[in-house]
């Protein structure tokens, strides 16, 4: 099985800060007092990008840089890895193809195509997306940046586990947004490499709950009846063989799916108390926190809001 080194992660700390800051970890006071314990976010929202994704992509992309200028960029993304991945190819003078499944939002896609990108829209979900651009960088010989199944970009996600134990040693548990495991994957491997006692927690939506679909089953799966979901950065099934199925298995102690109407609200909230715009992925951490407090009660706890990039028509049609 694959392993995560902390070094990896270390290394990737030193290697992304070009790119990828320090995002703040700040108090949330009402929730708190409500559930007990301590609640504090992290807001990856707050990324040069809008979300946690530009931490694997710069680790994988500085780190083969040379081969990067030499024979160009292949990615694939639903938007906040592609996002990534273009501003800091844009940033470095890199060719970039992108493979995207047409369904992403107008905004993602806007942002994509400014950015000098060569966007291919795949007519098929977020793996067949992936195949296709591995295949082609395959045959290209060109250097493949995937969105979770790859060491350096699991490292370079992990760096967020390293800033929580950096700014709160004291954490007992951190929630994490689930899609296809890369940021989780990462960030637990540091943070139980550090103190095996943190409880790692991830939440998936229910309606596209890939991962605790196949925990249940023993072995990694795309056949799940997936539904529509507000957090459609975490939509989709995964990469046959991915890497990041056995880390979570070693790594995470719990998986919890959130309905659509905790999504909603959890949005809502986050603007509510800390004036912080969200996407559907981003909320998914104080999702599960409001759909299950008794399990959080008393605790320590970091809850990881990984991305705000949110069309400005879906977060009016929330909000009213």
């Amino acid at each position: 099985m694959s392993k995560i080194s902390q070094t990896m992660i270390e290394e990737a700390s030193r290697r992304i800060r070009l790119y990828a800051i320090q995002t703040d970890l700040t108090f949330s006071p009402r929730l708190t007092t409500e559930a007990g314990g301590q609640l504090y976010f992290k807001w990856e929202n707050h990324q040069p990008t809008g979300s946690f994704k530009i931490r694997g992509a710069a680790n994988k992309i500085l780190a083969n840089l040379d081969d990067c200028r030499q024979r160009g960029v292949v990615a694939a993304s639903t938007g906040n890895h592609g996002t990534a991945t273009a501003y800091i190819c844009q940033q470095e003078g890199l060719a970039l193809t992108l493979y995207v499944p047409a369904t992403i939002t107008q905004l993602k896609r806007q942002k994509l195509e400014q950015s000098g990108a060569r966007l291919i829209l795949v007519d098929g979900p977020c793996e067949q997306a992936e195949a296709l651009a591995r295949q082609a960088a395959e045959t290209g010989h060109q250097v493949f940046v995937s969105p979770y199944n790859d060491e350096q970009v699991i490292a370079g996600q992990g760096t967020c586990g390293l800033e929580i134990l950096q700014d709160w040693p004291e954490v007992e548990e951190v929630i994490v947004p689930v899609g296809g495991g890369g940021l989780i994957a990462g960030l637990a491997c540091y943070l139980k490499g550090k103190n095996p006692g943190i409880r790692i927690t991830g939440i998936e939506p229910e309606n596209s709950a890939f991962i605790k679909h196949s925990l249940a089953l023993g072995y990694l799966s795309n056949d799940f009846p997936e539904k529509p979901t507000r957090a459609e950065a975490v939509a989709g099934g995964l990469e046959s063989g991915s890497i990041t199925f056995d880390l979570i298995k070693e790594y995470v102690d719990c998986l919890l799916t959130v309905s659509e109407e905790s999504i909603s609200e959890a949005m809502r909230v986050l603007y509510q108390d800390h004036k912080e715009r969200v996407e559907g992925a981003g909320a998914l951490s104080l999702a599960g926190w409001l759909t299950a407090p008794e399990f959080f009660s008393g605790k320590r706890v970091v809850a990881v809001v990984s991305g705000g990039n949110i069309d400005p028509a879906a977060w009016q049609a929330l909000t009213g």
